[in-house]
């Protein structure tokens, strides 16, 4: 392993798993209401329990929602008070160019680290130009970051793992191919990990399901989650290992509503350099830049990183783009909040 040196102080390089999970909340500790209390998902009850509790409502009225909430998340920059206002399901031009020009995997390759983000998109039904309309704030962040999105092929070869971890999703959009078992997509993203300096997955079924209110799909979501977080903690017991578990907002925690809660959010760090992380994160805001002063580069984050009064709006105009191979496509994909129809890309 090697070192990086800052002045005369070396600094050993490590690696990051990160894992954003949507709409997981930090509720109360009742079974009745929380679902994530009950004992029968021992792996999240435990990483839970060591979270901190961090601020997701960005001093900004309104519940907190997703477009915002995760911009603030992979900038360092308060989104939120930006737009004045909590922005729902995707980001807007004026997010889009705060994420385009700077966030967390882009600085990562600018600073000479290697980055993934791991989330596999499938564009190869019939259908999927049709659905493809607006990018979410990760597909902005990793497009900005590599020019391009891992697709059904980087999923064949274990190079990256679908949103649902079992493929089960993809069956209604043509997906012949094996399914797996969280366990096995667990496995898949350990292995890229394993070769990258920093590692991105992002799980959305949390936040869906808890809209949708029915309590058997939160329990099966929530076993898959369970089996899939058991085998990726064996991140972090390896020397220079860092793995990392948040959240944009609450949701999920509260079964008494199927919108977003006021509820803090979990901010998880076990292995190397987590006591440091764990003391500095209080909000949203602070979870990128102490990412990043792990991963030192030509300048420091806090002189290099934006301000948001420095952000300007984009165009409307302005749109994301996938492009793999020679083909350039919009990408989205389609879920339901409780009162409007959301698209991401996947």
């Amino acid at each position: 392993m090697s070192s990086i040196f800052i002045g005369s102080t070396p600094r050993r390089r490590i690696r990051t798993l990160m894992v954003f999970i949507d709409g997981l909340g930090i509720g109360l500790n009742d079974p009745r209401i929380n679902p994530l209390a009950r004992p029968c998902f021992p792996n999240l009850r435990d990483l839970l329990r060591n979270a901190v509790s961090i601020d997701a409502t960005l001093g900004v009225a309104g519940l907190p929602q997703s477009a915002t909430g995760q911009t603030t998340l992979l900038t360092g920059v308060n989104a939120a008070q930006l737009v004045r206002r909590h922005v729902e399901g995707f980001p807007g031009p004026t997010l889009r160019a705060l994420i385009r020009r700077r966030n967390l995997l882009s600085e990562m390759v600018t600073r000479g680290y290697r980055a993934a983000f791991a989330n596999a998109y499938y564009l190869e039904d019939s259908d999927a130009s049709a659905r493809m309309r607006h990018p979410s704030v990760t597909t902005v962040a990793a497009l900005s970051a590599f020019g391009f999105v891992r697709d059904a092929a980087h999923m064949m070869r274990q190079e990256a793992v679908y949103q649902d971890l079992t493929r089960e999703a993809l069956r209604i959009r043509g997906y012949s191919g094996p399914l797996l078992s969280p366990e096995s997509a667990a496995r898949h993203l350990l292995g890229l990990a394993k070769r990258e300096d920093f590692t991105l997955f992002e799980y959305f079924q949390t936040d869906r399901v808890a809209h949708r209110g029915n309590e058997t799909e939160q329990i099966r979501v929530l076993d898959e989650l369970d089996r899939f977080l058991g085998v990726l903690r064996s991140f972090a017991k390896q020397r220079d290992r860092l793995f990392v578990l948040c959240s944009d907002h609450g949701n999920l925690e509260d079964s008494r509503t199927s919108t977003h809660t006021m509820n803090p959010v979990p901010f998880v760090a076990v292995g190397s350099g987590a006591k440091r992380l764990k003391s500095r994160v209080r909000s949203l805001i602070d979870v990128t830049p102490e990412l990043l002063n792990l991963y030192p580069g030509h300048a420091c984050f806090s002189l290099s990183w934006p301000a948001a009064s420095r952000v300007q709006k984009a165009p409307n105009s302005t749109v994301a783009k996938v492009v793999i191979g020679d083909v350039s496509r919009k990408s989205s994909r389609v879920t339901r909040n409780s009162s409007t129809r959301r698209t991401v890309l996947s």
